[in-house]
């Protein structure tokens, strides 16, 4: 597979969880980069994405959404990354079926900032699973929350 049917697969996922899914919208998320090296997604807060009132934080829920999207993205790289005779026609089918199996988040400190950015790497990309590892991090670089993921890519 060349490197421009790569990028275009993987700009037309950027796409589609940048600008066609709803709850992504609804969050405010936003795909700053995305390649088969490496994601960076970002969330700024806002009024609607406070978990606790009293301390003006993250609510958790969204800490976990934005984990997941890393995580779901990274998962679909490391798939394309995984071999160099992917179709486009393959890549789009696989897409259909990506899909979250499990996930755990470590919360390590209270969500507090003005930007949030998630990054994600491959532990493990197989043909019809992989496990990935993402982090959360406010703007000034504090370390907020991590997960470990494994997702159906096939």
């Amino acid at each position: 597979m060349t490197s421009s049917i790569q990028d275009q697969a993987l700009q037309q996922v950027a796409d589609i969880f940048d600008k066609h899914v709803p709850f992504h919208n609804l969050l405010g998320l936003d795909i700053k980069h995305y390649d088969i090296n490496g994601v960076e997604v970002v969330i700024k807060m806002k009024p609607e994405l406070i978990g606790n009132i009293h301390q003006n934080i993250l609510h958790g829920g969204v800490t976990a959404t934005l984990l997941d999207v890393v995580g779901g993205l990274t998962a679909f790289a490391g798939l394309v990354a995984s071999r160099d005779d992917w179709t486009m026609e393959e890549l789009q089918q696989r897409l259909t079926t990506l899909g979250t199996i499990d996930m755990r988040v470590d919360f390590l400190r209270p969500g507090r900032g003005e930007r949030f950015t998630g990054t994600g790497t491959v532990i493990r990309a197989g043909n019809r699973v992989s496990v990935c590892k993402m982090e959360l991090h406010n703007e000034l670089g504090t370390h907020i929350a991590f997960g470990t993921g494994t997702y159906m890519v096939g």
